[in-house]
């Protein structure tokens, strides 16, 4: 099926809109544009689908409010402005959709909110229960608690991890630029716009750019959100924020923007829990064998084909599996604590006991929580 046909008849939509374009690159809130988006979502919402916008913005919107010019960096700054930001956000949000009659709900989130498994499907069965009633989630990262320690980091990442929350079909994520080009057209005259890609296509993150100065984000974050996205089989589509009804054109299939597909089989909602995990807990090293058995066969991993162990993790707790040159390979939950982990590792499971004093699993990490990444 052709792939924006595909986009186009999508039910679940995760749209994300980007601090400049909030904000009228800085300035306050852009009311007119938000109005028009909202005017197009619920354009959607008639049209059958269903919608969550997670939206950034609020420190920016707090920065023009106190009359900052540029994005502070101390952590209590960030907050407060977020926390007057938000204020404004939200009720320019409820107002524009309430001229629609559709009910909106503000949801804070933050890293330790999705990392957490009870957290995790409590959010995810709030966020379906609103959508279930009708509403439209407006989701935002909860800036004025968020500690460098739990951020996301940006609202692309955000949006992403979204994205597989709620199985979403589609990521739309609207910005100041058209899409994706091969160079970044701010410095590249004859930079080309990429139509449509893979979204695991390994090329794209070379041709990313920065971000601006209110955003935290950039055509990197946009590509990772895009293949974070994938994972749970929604395809990915950045398009530019201020063309005209730019969400009525990609729900009518019309080729506009940068369409970054998802080309492979979703992956368990467990699984992509486990590999949405952005802080992980200690790092585990293979050998060529476990490296390339846990890539070609999908096993378990055992302690035999570890060779290092990094960290100061607990049983239960998320680590990271890379190979021997240093690359992420696999993240799971582990089955020994860090110390055990460095007791064993090289050793098969008949050793265990011996030096441990008992044997709980004969896996350092069993397949079942366990995700390639």
């Amino acid at each position: 099926m052709n792939s924006r046909k595909t986009v186009a008849d999508s039910k679940r939509w995760v749209i994300k809109i980007g601090s400049s374009l909030i904000t009228d690159d800085g300035r306050g809130l852009n009311s007119a544009a938000i109005a028009g988006w909202a005017q197009q979502i619920a354009a959607l919402r008639e049209a059958g689908r269903e919608i969550l916008l997670v939206s950034s913005g609020a420190v920016a919107e707090g920065m023009a409010r106190i009359g900052w010019q540029k994005r502070p960096h101390a952590l209590h700054e960030l907050q407060a402005a977020a926390a007057l930001g938000q204020m404004g956000l939200i009720q320019q949000f409820e107002s524009c959709f309430q001229q629609h009659g559709i009910h909106t709900a503000q949801v804070l989130l933050t890293h330790e909110d999705l990392s957490n498994r009870q957290r995790y499907l409590n959010a995810r069965s709030t966020l379906k229960t609103l959508l279930s009633l009708g509403a439209i989630p407006i989701i935002n990262e909860n800036d004025t608690v968020a500690t460098d320690e739990i951020r996301f980091g940006d609202n692309d990442t955000l949006a992403a991890l979204v994205s597989n929350l709620v199985e979403a079909d589609t990521l739309v994520i609207l910005t100041d630029q058209q899409g994706l080009f091969n160079k970044d057209p701010r410095h590249n005259k004859d930079a080309e716009l990429i139509t449509e890609s893979s979204a695991c296509n390994s090329e794209l993150l070379a041709m990313a750019g920065d971000s601006g100065a209110l955003g935290q984000g950039g055509m990197r974050t946009k590509i990772t959100a895009a293949q974070r996205a994938a994972r749970a089989g929604a395809n990915t589509l950045i398009a530019a924020g201020r063309e005209d009804n730019v969400l009525q054109k990609i729900a009518e299939g019309e080729p506009v923007g940068t369409l970054l597909t998802a080309d492979q089989e979703p992956i368990t909602a467990r699984k992509q829990w486990l590999a949405n995990q952005l802080n992980v807990s200690g790092k585990l090293h293979l050998d060529e064998g476990a490296s390339r058995a846990l890539l070609r066969d999908g096993v378990s991993l055992l302690a035999v084909g570890v060779t290092a162990v990094d960290g100061n993790f607990q049983r239960g707790e998320v680590v990271s599996c890379v190979d021997p040159d240093g690359r992420e390979i696999a993240r799971g939950l582990v089955n020994y604590d860090a110390r055990e982990s460095r007791a064993i590792k090289g050793l098969n499971s008949d050793r265990f006991e011996a030096i441990l004093g008992y044997i709980d699993e004969a896996e350092l990490i069993h397949r079942d929580n366990l995700v390639l990444i």
